[in-house]
């Protein structure tokens, strides 16, 4: 019996999924710079930093979440893969019920998840009375977000990226129009940019539900008892934990970074802050291309396709190095007019050029960090991924325990040391998995066997 014949993984495949995601992620930050500007022509300095404080606390919080997205997308492309048209619509409804229960969840808990919150903040009066009012409005929209993650990963998965696009795109549009309409035309406030945030993320979901029933093979009416499938439940609520897990650790490197600087003064913070900008902008880039990783070797997962999930990786990683280079001589060349650009303060133009340096270095271990973390979300290698990211938040904290001597400097070589212990980590570890994954004689991704991170005996 021969072996299946699988088509080649091609570099239009990488980018015909990454560049829609990265379009996806150029359009995301205009909804905090309408909001931003909406508040702030009211020209009150409280409501601006509610809008501010508020809208960090979201983000965090969401992004804790963002498992959703990536377990779906990597579920979704194996299914795919394995030519399981049914199941992919039974990942869907599981992905809707999932982010509906940690949405309500999140409704029902917000006083005392808002006063936790709020308390670490650490806002003056005002400020944080005005973030409290954009809160309480906002948190409403927590279901619908999170079932538009869901939605979001589950159609790369099909590697439809640009019904994603146009999802992201939707969101984001009327997101920026309720803004404006109801804080700018009818005077609303910072409560009028908290229903723009629910109104866009309520379209959002009208719309992918539409777009979903279209594509769904056999529809949305699921049988309870493949969507309530005891393996597969176990295995998704596992992959989501672990990932979950892994994407607190990064949210844990970001705040302490940002806390760090901001005890090192008004200057160091401020500096950090415009550099911080520059590392923005290469993640949007990095992260399309994690996207691709993750469908691409979802699909080729799910396909026991060993040599199109290697050439996926080859790929995603080889076209990241190229780009980090680019990236790099960018910064190094146009670093500091950007600088320039973003703040007028001569000290906080100063102090970000003695750092730039940083920003510079950070693309290329950016790209394996990235690549890997896509690679692995794809073939929900999940529990490898959680605990190699506390390895690496461990090594974090560790080199600037060691640098602390050392200033912002010594944060910044930890934040870089971070990326590599990411990346390298993964890398290491890859070919281990690679192998007991190809050579296993039943696939894992239905819920048999072994979990995602155990190797079989003897290997």
């Amino acid at each position: 019996m021969h072996a299946p014949v699988h088509p080649r993984v091609t570099t239009s495949q990488v980018f015909a999924i990454a560049g829609p995601a990265m379009v996806a992620n150029l359009t995301t930050p205009l909804i905090g710079v309408i909001s931003t500007t909406a508040i702030g022509r009211l020209n009150d300095a409280a409501l601006l930093g509610g809008v501010a404080m508020a809208s960090v606390i979201f983000d965090c919080l969401f992004w804790l979440f963002g498992f959703l997205r990536m377990s779906t997308l990597a579920f979704t492309a194996q299914s795919l893969g394995a030519g399981e048209t049914q199941e992919m619509s039974a990942i869907l409804m599981r992905g809707f019920i999932v982010a509906g229960l940690i949405g309500v969840a999140l409704i029902a808990l917000q006083v005392p998840l808002g006063a936790g919150l709020f308390s670490l903040m650490g806002g003056s009066e005002g400020v944080t009375h005005a973030a409290k009012s954009y809160f309480a409005i906002r948190i409403w929209s927590s279901p619908l977000a999170f079932a538009n993650y869901v939605v979001l990963g589950w159609l790369v998965g099909l590697a439809r990226p640009n019904l994603a696009l146009l999802q992201q795109i939707v969101i984001n549009l009327i997101n920026v129009t309720a803004t404006v309409l109801l804080v700018l035309v009818y005077d609303t406030g910072i409560v009028g940019a908290a229903i723009a945030a629910v109104i866009a993320e309520a379209a959002g979901f009208l719309l992918s539900v539409m777009v979903a029933r279209r594509l769904a093979q056999g529809g949305l009416a699921i049988p309870l008892a493949r969507l309530f499938d005891r393996a597969k439940l176990i295995r998704m609520l596992s992959v989501n934990s672990d990932i979950m897990v892994r994407t607190a650790a990064l949210i844990t490197v970001f705040l302490f970074f940002t806390a760090k600087g901001a005890r090192a003064g008004d200057i160091t913070l401020a500096a950090n802050a415009v550099l911080n900008n520059f590392l923005l902008v290469s993640a949007f880039f990095l992260d399309g291309l994690a996207n691709a990783a993750q469908q691409l070797c979802g699909r080729t997962f799910g396909a026991r396709d060993a040599r199109g999930f290697a050439d996926s990786t080859r790929l995603v990683l080889l076209w990241g190095v190229g780009f980090s280079v680019v990236v790099a001589v960018l910064f190094a060349l146009f670093g500091p007019a950007l600088i320039n650009l973003m703040t007028a303060s001569d000290e906080v133009r100063r102090s970000a050029r003695d750092f730039l340096v940083f920003i510079i270095l950070a693309p290329l271990p950016g790209v394996f960090a990235f690549g890997f973390d896509g690679i692995y979300v794809g073939a929900t290698w999940a529990r490898e991924m959680r605990n190699l990211m506390l390895v690496s938040l461990a090594i974090f904290l560790g080199i600037w325990w060691a640098l602390q001597s050392f200033g912002n400097a010594g944060l910044w070589i930890a934040l870089l040391g971070f990326y590599v212990a990411r990346g390298g980590l993964q890398g290491m570890r890859y070919p281990a998995l690679f192998r007991a994954t190809f050579s296993s004689p039943s696939p894992r991704l239905r819920g048999e066997g072994r979990d995602e991170g155990e190797l079989p005996q003897g290997r």
